[in-house]
């Protein structure tokens, strides 16, 4: 059946480590997938041809989702009948012949050097009187200071840290450990967290909650949100923003863009060249307003 293909799918990607971020949305998502093929006779997984997988399609463009949603519902489809067909189940993979919208390319919203800098100095300097205003820098400072994805930082453990060479170990995607350089001042706020950083027994991740257990990326998303919003009166701001901030910089003041891809830990260089387009968008616009012949 379906459902038990589904559910031998997940458990499977569960043993290869994947982030719990994609485990949650594969599950939703094929969830949905097997609900809608539920609702007349449950399919034998085997009988699944691309007719059926273009029929739950249609049904999802009924319901005028976001491109970039289909495509990652799409992904998930595809990823659990790759997995059959390796095991022997399926004989072929119809989700492979499906195409699915380009999702349209939108490039990142990314404050300047200068709105990231101020925004972090105010929360060292517990502009709303937090009661882990310590943690809160820290945890600033490693995202912008490292380029770290929010899954990564809250990955963190105290052994993945080497304070006198001031790197840090970092694990991203499938897993993949990188190694990522972080400055004077995160070394310098990191040191006065941990300094008073209070966890439960057993617990050696860095960043904590209130109970002294490991902080989840939701409360880290929640924390960005609260203090941009108070802060800059910008809600939109999250903790990718200073990831894109992070490369964009970088890229800015002359850094190599294959440093850049090795440093947020992208295995394609395509994915980090959105970044020379955030640039390139920068050059124009002073271009614009400094140029005499761009007044013409």
């Amino acid at each position: 059946m379906l459902s038990e293909a589904a559910a031998l799918f997940l458990e499977n990607l569960k043993r290869t480590n994947v982030s719990i971020h994609t485990l949650k949305n594969y599950g939703s998502d094929l969830e949905q997938l097997c609900r809608y093929f539920a609702q007349a006779e449950e399919p034998l997984v085997e009988s699944m041809d691309a007719l059926a997988v273009r029929e739950w399609l249609g049904h999802l463009y009924h319901q005028k989702l976001a491109a970039v949603t289909l495509r990652r519902k799409m992904a998930a489809v595809r990823s659990l009948f790759r997995f059959l067909h390796r095991q022997g189940i399926v004989k072929l993979n119809p989700a492979k012949l499906i195409r699915t919208p380009k999702a349209p390319k939108t490039l990142p919203k990314v404050p300047t050097e200068e709105q990231t800098n101020a925004l972090i100095d105010q929360v060292a300097a517990d502009a709303l009187e937090r009661p882990q205003t310590k943690r809160d820098a820290a945890l600033f400072e490693l995202m912008y200071g490292c380029g770290l994805r929010v899954s990564e930082l809250v990955g963190l453990e105290l052994s993945d840290f080497d304070f006198a060479d001031r790197w840090v170990r970092v694990r991203g995607k499938g897993n993949k450990e990188r190694q990522v350089p972080f400055g004077k001042k995160a070394s310098a706020s990191l040191e006065a967290y941990l300094a008073q950083r209070d966890p439960a027994p057993g617990v050696t991740a860095v960043f904590l909650n209130s109970k002294g257990k490991r902080l989840s990326d939701r409360a880290v998303r929640y924390i960005v949100k609260l203090y941009a919003t108070a802060l800059t009166g910008d809600p939109s701001l999250h903790p990718h923003s200073f990831r894109h901030a992070f490369a964009t910089h970088l890229l800015r003041d002359g850094a190599d863009l294959r440093a850049i891809q090795e440093l947020l830990g992208h295995a394609q260089l395509s994915t980090t060249q959105k970044y020379t387009q955030v640039s390139l968008q920068d050059l124009m616009a002073v271009y614009d307003r400094a140029h005499p012949k761009a007044k013409g």
